[in-house]
């Protein structure tokens, strides 16, 4: 089994992970171009083109399904990308989990990037999943970049600045951007208020790698042996994973795995 995942940067990182917690035995091709992320601040067009471009360096390793590790990626590009590769190549696109984290109700926030925040395809999600919830949506310039280049003091500024914005009686946060779930222990500290309850973490990794499963009749098999392959392409090109991206837990997790085979 090979799965590919696609994204500008490392935030196809936590998906990868999860990938690799269902099935160890799977063989991995992450595709990424960080010469031109973010992608966010793009034109639709731009962008659509360049995640064609990343997407078509992945799918020529010949993958069972590849996994669009990119709520930006899949808001504008998704539908060019089943266009050109599906029905040869399944193609699961990263929706942010606003269902889940609205069904218990009450105060939820919506982190995501500038672009994404306000856009009508959140509010679309918004106002399809999101019950009787009390929705704010909360924007985060300048997170994603701080986490692609592992700068702390920028995460922990945009960390701060996104927290300030978020209802102090959240009950749940959903993450928009892949790029959040690397840092999820850091936003969950920045939002949780002394004697709240717990606040809930809502990200899309999980699910997104069970989908792709599910796409090509694949069961999870978490006790496999780690057996898999780790393939990183960078603009097209093999190479390292980015440096920043050891700087998580997933990064160091997936070098480990391929180093020790």
């Amino acid at each position: 089994m090979k799965i590919a995942l696609m994204d500008s940067g490392i935030g196809l990182l936590a998906a990868s992970a999860a990938v690799r917690r269902l099935r160890p035995d799977a063989e991995l091709v992450l595709s990424l171009d960080p010469g031109s992320m973010p992608w966010g601040p793009r034109t639709p067009e731009n962008l659509t083109a360049l995640a064609l471009d990343v997407a078509r360096a992945a799918a020529a390793h010949q993958p069972d399904a590849l996994i669009v590790a990119c709520n930006t990626a899949s808001v504008h590009a998704l539908p060019a990308l089943r266009a050109e590769l599906e029905p040869a190549l399944p193609v699961i696109g990263t929706v942010p989990a606003i269902k889940p984290a609205a069904a218990g109700g009450g105060s939820v926030a919506i982190w995501a990037t500038p672009a994404t925040t306000g856009s009508p395809y959140q509010r679309r999600l918004i106002a399809e999943f999101g019950g009787s919830a009390a929705i704010t949506e909360v924007p985060c310039p300048g997170l994603a970049d701080a986490v692609e280049h592992g700068d702390e003091a920028g995460i922990d500024r945009a960390v701060a600045a996104a927290a300030a914005l978020t209802p102090p009686d959240v009950r749940a946060v959903v993450l928009g951007c892949t790029h959040y779930e690397l840092v999820a222990t850091r936003i969950r500290d920045a939002v949780q208020r002394p004697g709240r309850p717990p606040v809930a973490l809502h990200g899309s990794a999980g699910a997104v790698a069970a989908q792709a499963l599910r796409r090509i009749g694949a069961e999870p098999a978490p006790t496999a042996v780690t057996s898999g392959t780790l393939t990183v392409l960078l603009g097209g090109h093999p190479g390292p994973l980015p440096e920043a991206a050891l700087t998580y837990a997933e990064g160091r997790n997936l070098t480990a795995a391929a180093a020790a085979r």
